[in-house]
């Protein structure tokens, strides 16, 4: 054929010689070669081009764990060949929320391999007997689908997926897991990034949801390169104080959901609790102290009530500390600016220190005014009337603006039958008498009581 059928052009064509097999992933290919379903799993076939409203689409399955605050940060539950990977600091309670969420799945008869290279199977099995109470035949029984393996080599992983056929698959840690093939180290860069990509792989020709271990740094950061949050679909951040009981778990990625939610949980004596109601968050007796104020912010779709504490202190000029622990140091330091300039405070000579109760962390601009009023009331001794709820960011000029989802906020406000200070700008309301209106940060400070 000397014309191409194509395009019409003339001595145009060339051989075309088809690709060879993907040897990347062979050996993942080769583990499910005796499968009973391999013939589902075979990629004999080329992907080829197809129009975009051809593309038929359906709704995505989800296999809830149990747990509700985890639920919902994921959107539903786990998706079928899916990969997430789920990083916080040492200690911080990730063994436990996913050992609990395997546990979960079990008593709904679902198969789960929880693979651990960090700790013995024996080890596991205590963990469990913590988190379940796994100490009697019964509870024994509703456990049998929950399988352990404790392993670091992931040929030997991938096998006893495999035999297995877990729904869903936990390996805690991926920094500890190597492939025999690889000279590099475990944990190096090589290792991980061929591991999670064999994992990824796995993943799509299985249909197993597999659940990510990750080590952060002391910058916070997930330990590694950053290409293994870009493999994965999902990427969930544990957070919270270690000293603290409470924690939060928030999405950064997600392929299959919002990245707005979060998940507040308790760390007990038996595990981590869900907290259905923050507003055991705060404690109303000391809301109305020196120092001491309520905001309302929003994290995710949901607005909590968070309690920001300052104290400030005579200093050494030139040498005064700015210390804080859940808010943002450089935003700390741009308020108390605003305080001196425009709210006629002298703070150049105090050390100023901040801080969210029960360990959470408060990014938003929103908790701008109720943190420079903290620390107004610190620095006067006085605190604003019981009951009130601060809610406006600051701008370096003074004056406030109104933050985003206000509604919500003042909702959530008038549940608890608290009353707002909101900045002039906000709109008229119907019930204007749960509302006090300010227009800049020297009109909050003479509230002060």
């Amino acid at each position: 054929m000397g014309k191409c059928p194509e395009c019409g052009a003339w001595d145009s064509l060339d051989a075309y010689r088809p690709p060879k097999s993907d040897e990347k992933h062979s050996s993942i290919a080769g583990s499910w070669s005796d499968s009973a379903d391999s013939g589902n799993l075979s990629t004999t076939h080329a992907p080829t081009a197809v129009a975009l409203p051809e593309i038929e689409t359906s709704d995505v399955e989800r296999l809830p764990t149990g747990i509700g605050e985890l639920d919902r940060v994921l959107g539903g539950g786990f998706v079928p060949a899916s990969v997430v990977l789920l990083g916080g600091d040492p200690g911080i309670g990730k063994s436990t929320l996913l050992l609990q969420a395997a546990g979960s799945l079990a008593r709904q008869n679902a198969n789960v391999l929880y693979v651990t290279s960090e700790e013995s199977a024996f080890q596991t099995r205590l963990r469990a007997q913590r988190l379940f109470g796994a100490d009697d035949d019964a509870t024994m029984a509703a456990l049998s689908n929950l399988y352990v393996l404790a392993d670091t080599n992931l040929g030997r992983m991938v096998e006893q997926a495999r035999i297995v056929k877990p729904a869903v698959m936990v390996i805690d840690s991926v920094q500890m897991i190597y492939k025999a093939d690889l000279d590099a180290a475990p944990g190096s860069v090589t290792q991980l990034r061929r591991c999670c990509m064999e994992l990824v792989y796995l993943a799509k020709i299985s249909g197993i949801s597999i659940v990510l271990v990750g080590h952060v740094t002391k910058e916070g950061n997930l330990a590694g390169p950053k290409l293994l949050e870009h493999l994965v679909d999902v990427v969930l951040g544990f957070e919270g104080d270690r000293h603290h009981a409470h924690r939060v778990v928030r999405a950064m990625k997600n392929r299959f959901g919002t990245t707005f939610e979060v998940g507040l949980f308790e760390m007990a004596g038996d595990g981590l609790r869900e907290i259905l109601d923050p507003a055991g968050l705060i404690d109303a007796a000391e809301a109305n102290r020196p120092g001491t104020v309520i905001c309302p912010v929003m994290h995710g779709t949901r607005c909590l009530p968070v309690e920001i504490q300052a104290l400030v202190a005579p200093g050494i000029l030139g040498m005064a500390k700015r210390k804080t622990s859940g808010l943002d140091s450089s935003r700390l330091a741009m308020l108390i600016a605003v305080l001196e300039q425009h709210g006629g405070l002298r703070l150049a000579d105090q050390d100023v220190f901040t801080s969210i109760v029960g360990g959470l962390k408060v990014a938003e601009p929103a908790a701008d005014l109720a943190i420079s009023m903290a620390i107004a009331g610190a620095h006067s001794r006085r605190a604003h009337p019981a009951g009130t709820v601060l809610i406006g960011e600051v701008g370096l000029d003074g004056r406030l603006r109104c933050p985003p989802q206000m509604q919500q906020r003042l909702a959530e406000t008038r549940r608890r039958g608290l009353k707002a200070v909101v900045p002039t700008a906000f709109p008229k309301q119907k019930s204007e008498s749960a509302l006090q209106r300010v227009p800049d940060v020297q009109g909050a400070i003479q509230l002060l009581s």
